[in-house]
């Protein structure tokens, strides 16, 4: 599934971190480095390296936090937006794909085995 997913995403050159770290921000909260690291599973200098290619092409920027000046969030650009519109669709179809071939209830499974694990 990752190389499969990462052939799809490459046609928009972004990586799997890339559109883990799109996907969380999208949601609208504003992150710290801290936090966008934890989320995504990442390791902060590991993070820091990404957001910086991130930033380069236009999908991210960085913000001094409102409420401790000492910290970054990171938010997406209008660029990171569409870009994220138009990969959400590959996702999509990525999963009919992997639901067809073990069937709904067991991907559903899967998919909450996973959830776990994470947690």
């Amino acid at each position: 599934m990752s190389t499969s997913l990462n052939a799809r995403l490459k046609q928009h050159g972004i990586q799997i971190e890339a559109w883990r770290i799109l996907e969380t921000l999208e949601a609208g909260e504003r992150l710290t480095m801290g936090q966008l690291a934890d989320v995504v599973l990442m390791n902060p200098p590991t993070l820091t390296k990404l957001v910086d290619r991130m930033v380069s092409d236009g999908l991210v920027h960085r913000q001094i936090a409102q409420v401790d000046h000492r910290q970054i969030n990171v938010l997406p650009t209008a660029l990171g937006k569409k870009r994220m519109l138009q990969i959400r669709q590959e996702v999509r179809e990525q999963d009919a794909e992997f639901q067809s071939l073990i069937g709904k209830d067991e991907a559903d499974k899967l998919i909450e085995m996973l959830r776990e694990m994470v947690q």
